[in-house]
């Protein structure tokens, strides 16, 4: 499992020189790779707009996070799970993610960096909850178009299969007096029947069920009889637990051409949700890593002070190394605030202003790419 930190370093001569040790140090080790992450100069504020921009930026944090996740599962329920099909359709710009986040370019059409860190978030918070609401509507469309044709689907049971491939013109007697009915018996049933389908009703032809079908749930079986002892044996039947089927030609046919508009309705539904998918994954995935930036920006600012003077640098690693990544972090970086423990990452502090769940003497965010199960 993939890991990505997003940290942030000032650039003061200790730390200039703790970072060339890093890179070194990576190359060595093979720890994680390591490249500048480019973030433009953005409209600091002032100290008290900073830290609630800091806090709402860690809130739609999580719901980008969230979003992309939703995205990306609905993404591999629409293409079956092909993780080969979701794979050539997650992408962001139209590259992969990875190739997206180190080679990062922050949007200026999208993002203008004369705005204030606030109007960018809330750009991005309507761009995010917008795609989530459509997500929603579109995923509950799709999902019932998809049900509607299971639901007249040939392999479903005896009760509601198609008939088409089991009846043929020749098992069904029809004339000004005389029709065929179709019935389901279960296999436990089919003794019964054969004792009992004659009493339903005195206008029954003796002698006359066939059995047409068999599958593991039981059978469907021809009966003739009179046109006016329908509804008396239909009563009867029920009574008994055999389920009746209505069937004509006309009726089949007219049901197989509506599968076969409904079948056509659902290719082209795919098509187009599977194209808004791919679009609004990227969009939401460019956004989230432009909220990354926002927030390494701002954490920057509140920690290292003014003027800002402050790099970051993107690492991928994976779940093994990354407690020794983490260790060596700490070690280069003690300088920073040697209060920082090491040793105790697990404990969290209230720290306002800032939003990571863990206190180091660096900026750290982490992108959590394994809801995306990368490999």
């Amino acid at each position: 499992m993939t890991d990505f930190w997003l940290i942030s370093v000032p650039l003061d001569k200790t730390s200039l020189t703790s970072v060339e040790k890093l890179k070194r140090n990576l190359a060595k080790t093979n720890l994680a790779s390591c490249c500048r992450f480019s973030i433009p100069e953005l409209k600091v504020g002032i100290l008290d707009s900073l830290l609630s921009v800091s806090d709402d930026l860690s809130k739609l944090d999580t719901l980008t996070e969230s979003v992309i996740k939703k995205t990306h599962q609905c993404m591999r329920e629409v293409m079956e799970q092909s993780d080969d099909k979701v794979l050539e359709n997650a992408l962001a710009n139209g590259v992969d993610l990875m190739s997206y986040m180190t080679k990062f370019q922050w949007d200026k059409a999208k993002y203008p960096t004369a705005l204030p860190l606030s109007s960018l978030a809330d750009i991005i918070t309507m761009e995010v909850s917008q795609m989530e609401t459509e997500l929603k509507s579109r995923a509950a469309a799709y999902s019932s178009v998809k049900t509607s044709l299971q639901s007249m689907g040939y392999k479903l049971h005896l009760q509601t299969c198609s008939l088409n491939d089991i009846v043929t013109k020749e098992d069904l007697v029809t004339s000004e007096h005389l029709t065929t009915l179709l019935v389901v018996v279960t296999r436990g049933s089919y003794l019964q029947w054969e004792r009992t389908y004659e009493s339903f009703s005195q206008f029954v032809v003796p002698r006359s069920s066939r059995k047409l079908h068999e599958d593991e749930e039981g059978g469907v079986f021809s009966v003739t009889l009179f046109k006016r002892a329908v509804c008396e044996f239909k009563a009867k039947a029920q009574e008994s637990k055999f389920t009746v089927r209505e069937y004509s030609f006309d009726l089949e046919a007219k049901q197989q051409q509506e599968r076969q508009q409904r079948s056509v309705h659902k290719k082209e539904q795919y098509g187009i949700f599977v194209r808004w998918l791919k679009v609004n994954f990227s969009q939401v995935f460019i956004a989230w890593i432009h909220l990354k930036a926002l927030r390494v920006f701002a954490e920057s600012v509140l920690r290292y002070g003014l003027p800002v003077n402050y790099q970051a640098l993107l690492l991928h690693t994976d779940k093994k190394r990354s407690k020794k990544l983490r260790e060596d972090l700490a070690s280069l970086f003690k300088h920073l605030d040697p209060t920082a423990s090491n040793s105790k990452t697990d404990v969290s502090f209230d720290i306002p202003g800032l939003c990571q769940p863990e206190y180091l003497s660096y900026i750290c965010f982490h992108i959590n790419t394994n809801l995306l199960e990368l490999s």
